[in-house]
C-alpha cells in the first residue's frame, strides 16, 4: 500500500492533539501580569508536551519519507503511536493542574514511554515491510537513542515518586536528545540521491 494516506492521517490526528491541549489552557482571572503565574505549571506541561509532539511529527515524517511501502501491520503500529499520543493531552493537563505532583508526573511518563515503544514497533514494521537492506534500515540500525530514551522514561517514571523536579528534569532532557530531526534518516536520504 502506499503511504500517503498514513501519513495524511497520522497529520490530522497530531494536529488535533495538539489544538486539544491549547484549549486546556485556561484563560487568568485579572489582567496583570501576577494573574499568569499560577498557571505556569499548565502552560510549562503544555510547552513541553507541544515539543514532544512536535518531534514525533516531525520524525515521523523523515522515517514515512524513508519508505516506499506501508502494510496492514504498519496501519495498526501507526494507530498503536497515535493512541498512545492521544493521550498527551490529558496527562500534560493532570500533570500542569497539579502543579508536576508525583502521580500525574509519574502518568506522564508512561504515557511518553509507550509512545516511544510503539514508535520503535512502527519503525520495525516500517523495516520488515522495506527489507533489512532498506534506506530505513540503514538508517535506522541498532536506534541507540530509541533504546536510550525509553531507559531513561523508565527510571524517570519512580523517580516521580521521589524527586519530581528530576523526573522532570529526564523528560526535558529526552525532548533535547531529540529535539534535532533524526539524522540519520537525512544522512542516509542524501546519499541514496
Amino acid at each position: 500500500m502506499g503511504k500517503n494516506r498514513l501519513e495524511a492521517f497520522s497529520d490530522g490526528v497530531l494536529a488535533i492533539i495538539l489544538t486539544i491541549m491549547v484549549l486546556e489552557l485556561k484563560v487568568p482571572h485579572g489582567e496583570r501580569l501576577d494573574a499568569l503565574q499560577p498557571l505556569l505549571p499548565a502552560f510549562l506541561s503544555y510547552v513541553l508536551s507541544f515539543i514532544y509532539i512536535g518531534i514525533y511529527w516531525n520524525n515521523h515524517h523523515h522515517m514515512l519519507h524513508a519508505v516506499r511501502h506501508v502494510s496492514g501491520g504498519a496501519l495498526w503500529a501507526n494507530l498503536h503511536l497515535l493512541f498512545w499520543l492521544s493521550l498527551l493531552p490529558f496527562v500534560t493537563g493532570w500533570m500542569g493542574e497539579n502543579h508536576f505532583a508525583p502521580l500525574p508526573s509519574a502518568l506522564y511518563g508512561v504515557v511518553l514511554m509507550m509512545a516511544g515503544i510503539a514508535y520503535w514497533i512502527l519503525a520495525h514494521c516500517l523495516i520488515a515491510e522495506e527489507g533489512p537492506d532498506s534506506l530505513l534500515a540503514r538508517a535506522i540500525g541498532k536506534d541507540r537513542k530509541g533504546v536510550l530514551s525509553v531507559l531513561i522514561y523508565a527510571l524517570a517514571i519512580p523517580l516521580a515518586f521521589f524527586a519530581e523536579w528530576l523526573a522532570q528534569a529526564l523528560y526535558v532532557a529526552v525532548a533535547l536528545i531529540w529535539l534535532v530531526p533524526d539524522p540519520r534518516i537525512e544522512k542516509h536520504l542524501h546519499t541514496d540521491d
